[in-house]
């Protein structure tokens, strides 16, 4: 019975610490400075798969919380968001590319703050966690090859496209359900 009331925290505690691994993924990955970044890109990786794992134990045992529903896709915000600014910092992303990636995540996250309270039921979509998929690979690509690599800047600026498009087609659904339910 114990293991039953344990694992229900076990997705969550996954996503804590998602959160807790961006500062030292930060510091490995500036210690490398123009280097590939080994170190940051498989501590990266491990990153990006705890958000595979977490999601699909919280989905097959059937332990969903509110916090997972919003603690998850931030912390993949917050870990993606810092990978793109410390790229950019160490010259391996354009500037546009830090500010796009930026702008999306911060009208999200305003959208969710709006939408929510209003009664939008927020559920990550196919698309934004295929997004999600791309845009880790991509920077986890990033950090791992040679300076001036032209392939995962490709596969990046696919990822910020379909983050755009998932992005797109939350505030859609938001702006629907909410004005269907007035």
């Amino acid at each position: 019975m114990a293991w039953v009331a344990l694992r229900r925290h076990i997705p969550n505690a996954l996503t804590i610490i998602r959160f807790a691994a961006i500062p030292v993924f930060a510091v490995l990955l500036l210690d490398a400075g123009e280097e590939a970044a080994w170190g940051a890109g498989v501590f990266f990786a491990g990153a990006a798969l705890t958000d595979q794992v977490d999601g699909y134990l919280a989905r097959r045992w059937e332990v969903q919380s509110a916090f997972g529903k919003v603690a998850d896709p931030l912390a993949d915000r917050v870990m993606i968001s810092v990978a793109v600014v410390l790229l950019w910092l160490e010259g391996r992303l354009p500037l546009a590319a830090m500010l796009v990636v930026l702008a999306r995540d911060v009208i999200l996250v305003l959208g969710y703050k709006f939408a929510v309270p209003r009664g939008y039921d927020f559920e990550v979509s196919f698309l934004g966690k295929l997004a999600t998929w791309v845009l880790y690979a991509s920077l986890g690509f990033v950090i791992v090859t040679a300076e001036g690599t032209q392939w995962p800047l490709i596969l990046f600026w696919l990822g910020v496209a379909l983050a755009i498009l998932a992005g797109a087609e939350y505030l859609l659904r938001a702006r629907r359900e909410l004005t269907a339910s007035r």
